[in-house]
C-alpha cells in the first residue's frame, strides 16, 4: 500500500510539473508573439524582384485600404511602373512624367503599388550626424553603425538643402511586359535638382535586398521637395545642411 500511494503521488506530482511547464511555455511563447508584433513597425507588400523578374506589375495593395493613416509613411512604384508613391506623415503623393523635364505631383491616397513598403512612427529622435556625411554612401554607412543591433526593417527621415540630387520615376509603356531589370526600367526618366530645400523619406534593411531594396543597398528612399512639386525615387545626393530622423526603437 505504501509503495502504491508512493506511486501515485509521484504520478500526480509529474502531471502538476507537466501542466505547468506547458503553461509556462504557452505563456513564454504568447510573450514572443506579442513582442514581435509590438516590434513590427514596418509592413512590406509584395517584392521589387516579383516586379522586375516576373512581370507582376499590377496592383498588390490599394493605398486608401490603410486605414490609420496619423504618422503615417511609405514608398513604393505606381502599379503597372507608371509613376511614383511616397506617403509622408500621413499625406500621400503620386508623381508621373509629364516631358523629360517636368512631372506632376498629386496628393491623393487613390492608388496602387506592385510592392510597397510602410509603417507608422509617432515619435522620432533626431540624430546628430557628422560632417562627413553628405551622400547616399556615407549616409548608408552611418545608419550601418548606428543600428547595429537593430536586425529589423525601419523608416527614417531626412529634412534640409540638397546641394544637388538625382531622382527618377518609372514611366513604363503602357501594356508593355517585364522579365528582366532592363524592361523594367524602360520609359524611366530622370530629373536634377539643384540648391532645393527637400525631404526624404527612406527605408532600411539588411535583409530585405530585392524585396524593398535593390540588391546593392539596404535603403530605398523617395524624395520630395518642400514646394511639393517635384518626387520621385532618390538616386543621387549632395546634402548641405540638414537633419536625420529615426524611430525610437
Amino acid at each position: 500500500m505504501n509503495i502504491m500511494n508512493s506511486r501515485l503521488l509521484a504520478l500526480c506530482c509529474s502531471c502538476t510539473l507537466l501542466v505547468l511547464g506547458v503553461s509556462c511555455k504557452s505563456e513564454k511563447q504568447q510573450q514572443t508573439l506579442t513582442d514581435t508584433a509590438t516590434n513590427s513597425e514596418v509592413q512590406i507588400v509584395g517584392a521589387m524582384r516579383n516586379v522586375m523578374w516576373k512581370g507582376e506589375l499590377g496592383p498588390a495593395i490599394v493605398l486608401d485600404s490603410l486605414n490609420d493613416k496619423a504618422g503615417l509613411y511609405g514608398i513604393g512604384p505606381l502599379s503597372y511602373l507608371q509613376g511614383e508613391l511616397l506617403i509622408n506623415d500621413g499625406k500621400s503623393y503620386i508623381s508621373r512624367v509629364l516631358t523629360d523635364s517636368t512631372m506632376q505631383v498629386v496628393n491623393t491616397f487613390d492608388a496602387s503599388a506592385p510592392f510597397f513598403v510602410y509603417g507608422q512612427v509617432q515619435q522620432w529622435n533626431k540624430i546628430e550626424v557628422p560632417d562627413q556625411v553628405k551622400d547616399l554612401k556615407s549616409l548608408e554607412a552611418f545608419l550601418v553603425q548606428q543600428t547595429q543591433e537593430r536586425e529589423t526593417p525601419f523608416v527614417f527621415k531626412i529634412k534640409g538643402q540638397a546641394e544637388s540630387a538625382s531622382i527618377h520615376i518609372q514611366n513604363l509603356p503602357e501594356g508593355t511586359k517585364v522579365s528582366s531589370p532592363a524592361e523594367a526600367h524602360q520609359g524611366q526618366t530622370n530629373y536634377e535638382l539643384a540648391d532645393t530645400a527637400v525631404e526624404i523619406v527612406g527605408f532600411f534593411s539588411k535583409k530585405h535586398q530585392g524585396v524593398f531594396t535593390h540588391h546593392d543597398t539596404f535603403m530605398h528612399l523617395h524624395l520630395i521637395t518642400s514646394d511639393e512639386t517635384q518626387m520621385g525615387h532618390l538616386d543621387a545626393i549632395s546634402l548641405g545642411d540638414f537633419e536625420l530622423y529615426l524611430p525610437q526603437f
